[in-house]
């Protein structure tokens, strides 16, 4: 009987979300009408499905209250896997899941995909769009603010165009379309002149993300693509790796830095440090007043958080990330947390990076927070991050790792590395597909998922009646 009332209040919060006022006084009002629709259950907003988001949620499916998750993708993303989607080691479907699956043992919580713009503090409402209808308002009780981030090009937007990054799952198949058809019009260029320019491949930033990904694409060049083309060597390509700082892997220790740099090298990475990029275009970059003609950047240098500080109107650091409390609340407003990408707290004097490990700690700890106060419990400490150790991958079959003072390389860093990251993907199902393609691709040196996938499928226009039938019938055979 307890799950069939909870199945109607969700259904029934589900139809006031949709219901779209039209002006801003009746968005007033809604709120005002939907606070006292549900004022018998606390209502717990979650802007986010990511790591921190969908820890907030899972930590609350025993809490007497009903939770939303919004967030504009219908997948949760197991992000620090991207870039082997990029390189081919892993099919897209092998790191995402959908978050109703995902949360669908919780008859409590509720999940709409839908574009948050926007945060009334004064009347506790949400602002959002959904495909059909603008500025749809949603009142709650609490509110969690997991919205993350995305590619900051530190003030040259322009790059933007020339150079993408790598945060969804959209981003990761196109970059992977990116690299594969350099190889394969490399193949049918007649100019050989040009092989070079395709078959260059730049990376701009030296942290994790562009180490993971220069190693992989250097062995993704080096196993798998090597005996498969006729008319060009696929070893010749170069993959280079440029940052401005003085070493790779920058929050590392020096002697696990220098270790990946050598590792890199090893693979025939070409590391360039001291240098950032001074242009990026069309034909390649300009490192140093040095040109490298290329036609795939990737951009792997910094991150920007989302506009929760300006919803919100709260301090925020340089960055943009929002200053939090130590129990990840607002100043000023007990009942918003923010947490992940978006916001910054110290701990012993230094700021918490933006790792996967912080925002799941952080997302629980405000779920069972807000748990305690609906339930009239005591309040929990203030928030404090467990370091287990950060990691990065190196190429296949060695890593890095550094946990306290215990630093660790190649293969054994490795494992652990497997280990950590099959273990934290968010279903059972991915664990065993992943494992398994890994295993595979160790022994047979074949990829998950070398395919170049055209989106845009046929689309015949309205009225037009000029192509023939049977063109129009292989059309749907191939769709």
């Amino acid at each position: 009987m307890k799950l069939v009332d909870q199945d109607r209040r969700a259904r029934r919060f589900e139809r006031a979300f949709l219901d779209a006022p039209a002006t801003r006084r009746e968005l007033m009002q809604n709120c005002e009408r939907r606070q006292t629709m549900i004022k018998k259950q606390p209502t717990i907003v979650i802007v986010g499905g990511g790591f921190a988001g969908l820890a907030a949620a899972k930590s609350l499916r025993h809490a007497p209250v009903h939770v939303v998750l919004i967030d504009r993708a219908n997948h949760h993303l197991f992000q620090p896997l991207l870039y082997q989607v990029a390189t081919s080691a892993l099919a897209p479907n092998q790191i995402a899941s959908p978050i109703r699956d995902i949360l669908r043992t919780q008859p409590n919580t509720t999940v709409a995909m839908s574009e948050v713009l926007g945060v009334d503090t004064e009347h506790k409402c949400v602002f959002a769009s959904t495909p059909d209808r603008e500025h749809v308002s949603l009142s709650y009780d609490y509110l969690i603010l997991a919205t993350g981030a995305t590619h900051s090009y530190f003030g040259r937007d322009e790059f933007a165009k020339y150079a993408p990054g790598l945060k969804t799952l959209a981003d990761g198949v196109a970059i992977r379309n990116k690299i594969l058809q350099a190889f394969e019009q490399a193949e049918t260029e007649e100019d050989t002149s040009m092989h070079r320019d395709l078959l260059t491949f730049v990376l701009v930033g030296a942290g994790p993300a562009g180490v993971e990904m220069a190693g992989a694409i250097a062995v993704l060049i080096r196993n798998s693509l090597r005996t498969q083309f006729r008319r060009i060597d696929p070893t010749s390509a170069r993959v280079v790796l440029v940052d401005m700082a003085n070493k790779v892997l920058g929050p590392y220790a020096d002697d696990l830095s220098e270790a990946a740099k050598q590792r890199l090298e090893k693979l025939g990475v070409e590391v360039r440090l001291w240098h950032g990029v001074d242009q990026i275009d069309h034909d390649g970059v300009t490192v140093a007043g040095e040109r490298i003609a290329s036609r795939t950047v990737i951009w792997t240098a910094g991150v920007a958080p989302s506009p929760a500080g300006k919803w919100l109107n709260a301090e925020t650091d340089r960055a943009g990330r929002v200053r939090i409390q130590p129990d990840l609340t607002v100043p000023g407003h007990p009942e918003i947390f923010v947490i992940g990408d978006t916001a910054t707290l110290s701990q012993d004097g230094k700021p918490l990076g933006g790792v996967a490990q912080v925002a799941m700690q952080q997302g629980r700890y405000a779920g069972r927070l807000i748990e305690r106060r609906v339930t009239g419990k005591p309040e929990l400490p203030p928030f404090r991050y467990f370091d287990k150790g950060t990691m990065a991958v190196v190429g296949q079959g060695y890593a890095v790792l550094q946990t306290g003072k215990l630093h660790l390389k190649g293969l054994i860093a490795w494992l652990a590395w497997a280990g950590v990251h099959i273990m934290f993907l968010a279903q059972p199902g991915l664990r065993l597909s992943v494992f398994l393609q890994w295993m595979w691709t160790f022994l047979t040196q074949q990829r998950g998922s070398r395919l170049i996938v055209d989106h845009h499928g046929f689309v015949l226009e309205a009225g037009a009646t000029d192509i023939p039938p049977a063109e129009v019938t292989a059309s749907k055979r191939a769709v």
